[in-house]
């Protein structure tokens, strides 16, 4: 009894629950009264509710994931918009893709974590979530002014913006209209999750075209 009642202890301690309630209910089965061995019993039990829970939970939150998942690639497919997947994605934390307000209703809007880089002066700017609905212009009008920016080149009216395509050219992000109209299609494409614009000033943007050529040619 001694025997059955340690091992189902030390079996516990090592959460292998279905071990420890075997050797417990031996040992009951020899001595149904033993006052050890039902309060071992006991123990076990309210152990296996609780990771019986637990993988009820995970096994629901997994579930949502991978219908939230299915909703949002349903979704960006029928706006017509390219996503792809590296080896090495960058790190934007809890920032992504998402559906909102409701994530498991394709009626919802899209939002996009956005990278707006200034190439020409190695600088960036992350927007978390950037709705489908909204212009580019909308959020680098209160982007703008750039603290670092001493030469005031960088206004809403004095860049032009521009994007990746899928073959490794550029395209012009028209500044007004909204980023749905922008990413559908299929010439470009939402790499990792994330949305990179270039952002530059008019009086570069020739510079920055031949510079963008020549590291493709190159």
């Amino acid at each position: 009894m001694k025997a059955f009642y340690r091992s189902s202890l030390a079996l516990l301690k090592l959460d292998k629950v279905a071990e420890a309630e075997d050797s417990a209910a031996r040992g009951l089965a020899i001595d149904p009264e033993s006052k050890a061995l039902l309060e071992s019993a006991k123990k076990i039990a309210e152990r296996k509710a609780l990771l019986e829970r637990a993988a009820a939970r995970k096994k629901a939150e997994e579930e949502r994931v991978r219908k939230q998942n299915m909703v949002l690639s349903a979704a960006l497919r029928a706006r017509q918009i390219r996503t792809r997947k590296t080896a090495q994605p960058p790190d934007i934390e809890d920032a992504g893709i998402r559906l909102v307000p409701d994530p498991l209703s394709p009626e919802s809007t899209i939002e996009f974590p956005v990278v707006f880089l200034y190439p020409m002066d190695a600088q960036s700017d992350f927007v978390k979530a950037f709705s489908e609905m909204n212009a580019i212009e909308d959020h680098l009008s209160y982007i703008f002014p750039l603290p670092w920016d001493k030469k005031k080149e960088y206004t809403v009216e004095g860049v032009e913006c521009f994007m990746q395509t899928v073959s490794g050219g550029l395209i012009k992000a028209g500044k007004k209209l909204p980023l749905l109209q922008i990413l559908s299609g299929g010439k470009v494409e939402v790499v990792d999750e994330l949305v990179t614009i270039h952002v530059v000033p008019i009086s570069k943007t020739g510079k920055y075209i031949a510079e963008m050529k020549a590291r493709k040619t190159g």
